[in-house]
């Protein structure tokens, strides 16, 4: 085999190798969430514990829906409204939890009428996902002299949390120590909650502030697709930990608390919580005071658990502590979650699930945020970016381009070399070397930008896959998602009329391409025709499936992905032909490249 074709081959089949791997989905596990189980008890250390609360009682099994179940859940406790221009929700008097939050500007379909975005939910409620705060009893101190997830609390100030309007809630212990803690939100997803004790007794007291993060079960729409990172993220003195759900029960089992666990002790510049897919909820410290962060699981209830516990503060009599920290509960969208990290969270952009490549990802992204606020078009976004990617990648393009046109033109030469030597391969290897060396062709050229390809083409799909700005991002007509495969097929006559196509994923959307994936493979096809084609059978019939291989292979994948494909492989064959007709070439894309000869009689001095 010729070194030229061996290349294409190693490209191929690196090309092949990535895209099958991200074509396997892994269906998400089938997890019944408990609805009533009890947060687990947290030894923060210094003989502190936070209390765990009393088991709720079970949603009546007559309750037909899922919003019916977390209305219920909901009518458990008395409420404080949550309302702001993106959020909507309430705060629960019992236990003071954040327990109720909607996000405004999203929807979980296209449709006008979908329902908004559920971010946080009661227990009781499907999918429980919740944030509670208080003080653990130190030494010294009655476990029942504190709140704890379940204390009733009084609204003292305020009626709705809004923008400028903070809520405050307190509670007494009758026995000289009373609790507030003011909540505060801002225009984004930002909560502040400020908790105070003040002793109004004879005798000290030592207490340790902490949050805690729960989630009943793993969330029911969990992707558990490998591509994307779901489950526990955290940050502690500059390095970032993500453990996925299916890793958290398998973390090794804390002696001091009898389920696995993991600590990190001590943080500084932290921050810990649950990350979905566009969503997140992360408790979030004051950066300068060390820290203990923990995840843990609790296996008898299937709950997942993420804490931060602060150092015990000591109360002397006639004395008040305040102790502030933060909670960010909300779409992981890049301009906020930048500002906040402006404001001092560490590294707080890195919540985003950059992947392997960030060092692509991250100016990928930014180049395409920044053309889309120019543009206001994220499908014409994606075609300038390929136009600026193929700009940049130009001068290795022109030599590889020009290599193949060259490589092309001796395909007469090569195919009587592989006729003069029959099954003699070391003979046909030493003839291809000689005429390479003789015409001063490198073989290896062609493949460079092929191989370049691969990590700026995984970078992208991570990009398109993984970021909120291209959920529902629209480009135009039926593509109304970029994130989502084409809507389109021969069903529907290809988005002419007012139905969806099959459903992403099935069967009938395999055969039933859209006109997306279809573009696609005319596209490879046409581009192929330009390249130098093998001289053994077998590899030619491979390199002529090929396009339409990839053709239904792409078919489900994120149409802005499809996109870019499609105008990579027009401008590469728009840069390829005029190349080789600037280098004396004529390329006919059915099959033949004739050498110009008007251009040949110029150069041997007769024209």
């Amino acid at each position: 085999m010729d070194d030229q074709n061996k290349n294409l081959i190693l490209a191929t089949a690196l090309s092949f190798i990535v895209i099958l791997v991200w074509f396997v989905l892994f269906p998400p596990p089938e997890a019944q969430a408990p609805a009533d189980a009890p947060v687990a008890q947290t030894d923060a250390g210094q003989g502190v514990t936070t209390p765990a609360p009393a088991a709720t009682a079970t949603t009546p099994t007559d309750i037909a829906t899922d919003t019916e179940t977390r209305q219920a859940a909901l009518a458990d406790a008395p409420r404080v409204p949550i309302a702001t221009d993106r959020l909507s929700g309430s705060i629960s008097l019992l236990g003071g939890r954040i327990d109720d939050l909607s996000l405004n500007d999203y929807r979980t379909t296209l449709d006008d009428d979908a329902p908004i975005v559920t971010m946080l939910s009661p227990v009781g409620s499907p999918d429980a996902y919740y944030a509670l705060y208080g003080w653990a009893a130190g030494a010294g101190l009655d476990p029942s002299a504190v709140p704890g997830p379940n204390t009733e609390w009084a609204l003292a100030e305020g009626d709705t949390l809004a923008v400028g309007s903070p809520v405050t809630l307190s509670w007494d212990n009758g026995a000289g120590l009373r609790f507030t803690r003011t909540i505060a939100v801002d225009q984004d997803y930002m909560f502040t909650i400020d908790q105070t004790v003040t002793n109004t007794g004879d005798a000290a007291a030592s207490l340790a502030p902490y949050g805690i993060l729960a989630r009943h079960g793993v969330p029911s729409d969990a992707k558990n697709f490998f591509i994307l990172h779901e489950g526990v993220v955290a940050m502690a003195d500059g390095e970032l930990t993500e453990t996925d759900w299916d890793d958290i029960p398998d973390l090794d089992v804390d002696a001091r608390e009898g389920v696995p666990a993991q600590r990190i002790e001590n943080a500084t510049n932290g921050w810990i919580g649950f990350t979905d897919h566009f969503w997140m909820a992360t408790l979030i410290p004051d950066q300068a005071t060390p820290t203990r962060l923990s995840t843990k699981y609790l296996p008898q209830t299937e709950i997942f658990q993420t804490e931060t516990v602060l150092p015990t503060q000591t109360v002397a009599p006639g004395g008040e502590v305040t102790v502030q920290s933060r909670l960010f509960a909300g779409a992981k969208e890049w301009e906020a979650i930048r500002e906040y990290q402006d404001q001092g969270v560490d590294r707080f952009i890195d919540s985003i699930d950059w992947g392997w490549f960030f060092f692509l990802t991250k100016p990928i992204f930014w180049l395409l945020h920044e053309l889309n606020q120019i543009i206001g078009n994220m499908g014409v976004s994606i075609i300038s970016l390929t136009l600026i990617i193929k700009a940049v990648l130009f001068p290795l393009a022109y030599k590889s381009y020009v290599s193949m046109a060259k490589m092309k033109e001796l395909q007469p030469q090569m195919e009587k070399l592989k006729e003069r030597a029959g099954d003699d391969r070391q003979k046909m290897q030493q003839g291809m070397m000689e005429l390479y060396k003789k015409e001063k062709v490198n073989p290896a050229a062609g493949c460079l930008p092929i191989l370049l390809q691969i990590p700026i083409f995984f970078s992208l799909y991570k990009v398109i896959f993984v970021t909120i700005e291209l959920r529902h991002a629209p480009f135009f007509g039926p593509f109304q998602d970029l994130s989502a495969p084409d809507p389109t097929s021969l069903l529907n006559l290809f988005g002419l009329l007012p139905f969806d196509g099959p459903e992403p994923g099935s069967i009938m959307a395999l055969v039933f391409i859209g006109i997306l994936p279809l573009l696609l493979g005319i596209s490879m096809w046409l581009q192929q025709k330009l390249n130098p084609a093998p001289t053994d059978p077998t590899q030619q019939m491979i390199f002529a499936w090929m396009p339409w291989v990839f053709m239904f292979m792409l078919g489900g994948f994120a149409s802005g992905l499809v996109v870019y494909w499609i105008a990579n492989n027009t401008i590469t064959f728009t840069q390829q032909y005029l190349i080789m007709r600037s280098q004396g070439y004529k390329p006919d894309v059915f099959g033949n490249i004739k050498r110009s000869f008007a251009r040949k009689a110029k150069s041997d001095g007769k024209g």
